[in-house]
């Protein structure tokens, strides 16, 4: 898949970040139809309109006649707006994406439907797409879904995007290796969240150390990668074996998965800690949207630099 130039000038001269480069990709190469995870058969659902991009379409339709001044103003000042109050139970960032690179994402566990409800309503109503909510059970998506807005939801992370919009390109490459089938619950999530993001990724499933011989036949392809990502329970021996025999950063997740003493995923995370291999970075038990926020921001730095 064509990577989006890094060396690409905005108005200024100055270079702009691939991620800002999306809005005039999106009619170029394939159909949106064509976009999907690895693993899952195409269809689109990801990239987010920067407030910039929005101002500019908002200037466009004034000039064109599609609205009035007051209009606009009030439109310009709606994009600019960098915290949206949710009733008396949120107050959501609208511009974490541009300050960070990684968009919001909600976090489903402890709110109530309704506030779920007035969550996704209101970002609809100011007009994002590619909303993500992470570990949201399938009873309140199809509750939020109710055939009101296109929605995908992945059943073994539990992750939902609603207003789904495709990007064309996608950046870098970042591999995401799971130690076992059982671990690929938090590495769908990460796989969602990175690329909507925007980075490339691609997954090495059930390579694990109970059978070295597997991980050996693809780690040539894991090392093409900018940034490895390794889900990883029982013991998480994994992330050690893959950071001795890599020169990229290796990002490990522990996770639940594993019999009594692994006491839901503290012997994994104890086990990365302690790792006598340099290089292994740790995120917390089953923290999947944790992981694909480094992963992404690690594999930007890197694809943006290899541009220059």
């Amino acid at each position: 898949m064509q990577q989006i130039s890094g060396s690409a000038k905005n108005g200024k001269g100055q270079k702009r970040l691939p991620w800002e480069l999306w809005p005039t990709q999106l009619n170029r190469g394939k159909s949106p139809a064509h976009f999907a995870l690895s693993h899952v058969s195409r269809g689109g659902y990801i990239t987010v309109m920067d407030s910039s991009q929005s101002i500019w379409q908002l200037l466009k339709q004034l000039s064109e006649g599609g609205m009035n001044l007051d209009q606009c103003a009030e439109e310009i000042e709606a994009a600019q707006r960098r915290h949206l109050e949710v009733g008396d139970y949120a107050r959501l960032d609208l511009a974490r994406r541009e300050r960070t690179g990684f968009p919001e994402v909600v976090y489903a566990p402890g709110k109530t439907l309704d506030e779920l409800h007035g969550i996704l309503g209101s970002l609809l109503a100011h007009d994002r797409k590619n909303i993500l909510m992470s570990r949201l059970p399938k009873d309140s998506f199809d509750a939020l879904s109710e055939g009101k807005v296109e929605a995908r939801y992945y059943e073994r992370s539990s992750t939902a995007v609603f207003a789904p919009q495709p990007p064309e390109t996608l950046i870098g490459r970042i591999a995401l290796v799971t130690a076992g089938t059982s671990d690929l619950a938090v590495a769908e999530e990460i796989e969602v969240a990175c690329t909507f993001a925007g980075s490339s990724v691609v997954r090495f499933a059930d390579v694990g150390v109970a059978g070295l011989d597997r991980l050996l036949a693809v780690l040539p392809d894991i090392a093409r990668a900018q940034v490895c990502v390794c889900v990883a329970g029982m013991e998480a021996a994994l992330p050690s074996v893959l950071a001795g025999l890599l020169s990229i950063p290796v990002i490990g997740v522990p996770t639940s998965t594993g019999y009594g003493v692994n006491q839901g995923g503290i012997n994994a995370l104890l086990s990365m800690l302690g790792s006598c291999a340099p290089g292994v970075l740790v995120v917390n038990i089953d923290n999947g949207i944790g992981a694909a926020a480094a992963a992404h921001r690690i594999n930007t730095l890197i694809a943006a630099g290899s541009h220059d």
